[in-house]
C-alpha cells in the first residue's frame, strides 16, 4: 500500500511561528496540523484538493507531549494540549492565507488531558483526563482564546479518554475505558455546566474498553470505538432525552490478525499480541467509519447502514506505523493518518462509492505524530 511517490518540496523551519518562506499556496483552502509528542511541536501541511498532495508549511514550537488539538468552531483558532507538566492548552491563531499558527494564549489544565473538543459555540473548552478520572471544563474568550482554569472539573469513572458534545450543544458523552462505560450529561450552553443525564452512566460489556466516540451526522446514533476489544459499540441517541440505547456490537479486528483482548487497567497481562485500537472517524455524509489498530498498524474500514445506522465491517488496509491519530477532510475525499512510531504521515483517497483507501502520497512528521487536524475553510 505504501508505494514511493514524489514528495512535494516543503520547508521545515522551527521558528515561533509557521513562516512566510512556507507559506500555503494562494489557492489552498484546506490546512493540516499534526502534534509531535516527542518534539514538542506541531507540523503543517497545505493540501492539494486535486491530488492529497501536502506541501510542508513547517513547524510550529509547542511543549514536549503536545497531543490531542481540536479546532475551533469558526475555523480561527487551533486548540493544543500539553500532557507533560504543568499541563495546559494553547491557544494558536490560524492564519487564513497562509496556514501559519500563531501563539496567542495559554491556560492551565486541573490534569494530563487525553482528549479535547469544544461546544458547538466555541464558547467553551471540554477536556478528558485518562490518568485522573475525569473530565473538565474550561471557559473560551469572545476572541476565542482559552485564558482561565477550568471552571468545572467532574470526577467519573476511571479512565476518562474522550469527551464530546452533540450537535444540538444540549447533550455530552464521555467514555471511561476502565470502568467500561460512558458518562451522559446534559450541557447548558448559556454557562457552561455539565449536570448528570438520567440515568447518568451507561455500561458496556466489561473488557471492551471504550475509547473514542462519534456521532452520526443527523446525531440519533453514536459509535465508540473500544480499545481493548477493538469492537464498536453502536448507541441509538433519543433525540429528546440525549439518552442512549446499545443496539449492537461490529469487530474492526478479523480473527486471521492473531491479536486477543487487550488488558484492562491494573489487570495482569501476559506476552501475547494485543488488540490496540486508537481513533475512530466518520466520513462527513456518514455512509463509512474508519478505525485503527495500533498492534497490526491497520485501518479498518466499515460500511454504515442508511436506515438502522448498523455497522458492517468491509477490510483493513495497512497503514503508518503504530497509527495514532486519522482525520478525514470536510469533502470526504482524503484521509490523513499519523503513526506514533512512524517519520512519515499517509494520505488516502476515499472511494465515495465503497469507502475503499487508495494510497497517494507519504511525507516527513516529527517524532510520536500523535493527533491530527484538518482546517477546511469556507
Amino acid at each position: 500500500m505504501h508505494s514511493t511517490l514524489r514528495l512535494l518540496a516543503g520547508v521545515f523551519v522551527m521558528a515561533s511561528s509557521l513562516t512566510a518562506s512556507g507559506a500555503a499556496p494562494a489557492a489552498a483552502k484546506s490546512f493540516v496540523y499534526v502534534s509531535n509528542a516527542d518534539d514538542g511541536d506541531i507540523d503543517g501541511y497545505a493540501p492539494d484538493q486535486a491530488t492529497g498532495a501536502l506541501t510542508s508549511l513547517g513547524k510550529t514550537p509547542a511543549r514536549m507531549k503536545v497531543m490531542p488539538m481540536t479546532v475551533s468552531p469558526d475555523k480561527r483558532h487551533l486548540y493544543a494540549v500539553v500532557r507533560s507538566e504543568p499541563f495546559a492548552v494553547l491557544t494558536y491563531a490560524i492564519d487564513p492565507a497562509s496556514g501559519a499558527l500563531r501563539q496567542q494564549a495559554t491556560a492551565p489544565l486541573p490534569d494530563s488531558m487525553a482528549y479535547v473538543s469544544t461546544d458547538a459555540t466555541g464558547r467553551f473548552l471540554f477536556t478528558a483526563s485518562y490518568g485522573g478520572d475525569k473530565v473538565a471544563v474550561s471557559p473560551i474568550d469572545a476572541d476565542g482564546l482559552v485564558k482561565s482554569q477550568a471552571s468545572q472539573v467532574i470526577p467519573t469513572g476511571k479512565n476518562a479518554h474522550a469527551i464530546r458534545a452533540d450537535r444540538t450543544n444540549r447533550f455530552v458523552y464521555a467514555t471511561n475505558l476502565g470502568s467500561d462505560q460512558i458518562v451522559q450529561f446534559r450541557f447548558d450552553a448559556a454557562t457552561g455546566r455539565l449536570t448528570p443525564n438520567d440515568p447518568p452512566v451507561v455500561k458496556t460489556t466489561a473488557g471492551n474498553g471504550p475509547r473514542h466516540p462519534v456521532l452520526s451526522p443527523d446525531d440519533k446514533h453514536l459509535y465508540v470505538l473500544c480499545e481493548l476489544s477493538g469492537n464498536i459499540i453502536h448507541f441509538a441517541v433519543d433525540q429528546e432525552t440525549g439518552t442512549l440505547t446499545l443496539l449492537d456490537s461490529t469487530g474492526t479486528v478479523p480473527a486471521e490478525a492473531g491479536l486477543v483482548p487487550g488488558t484492562p487497567p491494573g489487570a495482569p497481562a501476559d506476552d501475547s499480541p494485543k488488540i490496540w485500537a486508537a481513533d475512530l472517524q466518520a466520513t462527513p455524509d456518514g455512509r463509512f467509519l474508519y478505525a485503527t489498530e495500533r498492534t497490526t498498524s491497520r485501518i479498518a474500514l466499515l460500511s454504515v447502514d442508511p436506515g438502522t445506522g448498523k455497522p458492517t465491517y468491509v477490510g483493513n488496509y495497512p497503514t503508518e506505523t503504530q497509527p495514532r491519530g486519522i482525520r478525514i477532510d470536510a469533502s470526504g475525499t482524503w484521509l490523513v493518518a499519523s503513526g506514533e512510531k512512524s517519520d512519515r504521515l499517509s494520505v488516502y483517497r476515499i472511494d465515495k462509492a465503497n469507502g475503499a483507501l487508495t494510497p497517494v502520497g507519504r511525507y516527513p512528521v516529527g517524532r510520536d505524530a500523535n493527533w491530527v487536524e484538518i482546517v477546511d475553510l469556507p
